[in-house]
């Protein structure tokens, strides 16, 4: 076992547990989805929860369901009278989202869309306290720049995958549109003076941006 295998070893031994029913959605992934590393894990989803604990948001924008894992950790952090917006592309994935969200005491805080964000952010018609960013990584700026005059002034945008697995660092080829996409991310937020930021080397990187 490598040290950073033992390091993570050792901190999912010492913080909560992820409970049943996120320990039966992850075993499910793995065993019937083609990209089980996309769904947030263990770490990250206890940090999605303390994030939301500490911050109360009233309204997530979530972009980017996937197998639902993240928007049920946020929707146990979150208040009874809070909401999440979680969207998807993959219409494909809806058996599977379902099944979990359905089972969770927090599904009354999950409304769950499916298709292009692009087009159905603007017909949310809500201001939001928080945005998590998990979807197709080419089109990263693009969510950036629909979410941003949607989230209150002192509200949080939240990115995954900004490391994309260490692809950052080089000259990405002309054909890798997924890690061109992180890059001009990376570097916009890099030059935004109308915010604050941080990069949790978390996985696979996790940016946290606070709106001034």
């Amino acid at each position: 076992m490598t040290a950073a295998e033992r390091s993570e070893a050792y901190i999912l031994s010492h913080i909560d547990e992820e409970g049943e029913l996120l320990t039966a959605l992850d075993r499910d992934a793995h065993v019937n989805l083609l990209r089980p590393r996309m769904l947030s894990g263990h770490l990250q989803g206890r940090i999605l929860k303390m994030i939301c604990r500490l911050f109360r948001p009233k309204r997530i924008l979530e972009i980017g369901t996937y197998t639902a894992y993240a928007t049920l950790c946020m929707a146990e952090g979150i208040a009874d009278d809070s909401l999440i917006y979680t969207i998807e592309v993959n219409d494909e994935m809806e058996d599977f989202i379902m099944k979990y969200i359905s089972r969770s005491p927090a599904a009354g805080k999950i409304k769950l869309f499916f298709g292009d964000a692009m087009q159905l952010i603007p017909t949310l018609n809500e201001t939001f306290d928080m945005v998590f960013i998990d979807a197709d990584k080419r089109f990263y700026s693009a969510y950036y720049d629909l979410a941003f005059p949607i989230v209150r002034k002192g509200g949080i945008i939240l990115a995954d995958n900004i490391l994309w697995n260490g692809k950052v660092f080089d000259t990405p080829p002309p054909s890798d549109k997924q890690t061109a996409g992180i890059l001009e991310f990376n570097e916009k937020i890099r030059r935004d003076a109308r915010i604050e930021k941080v990069i949790l080397p978390l996985r696979d990187g996790l940016t946290v941006i606070w709106k001034k």
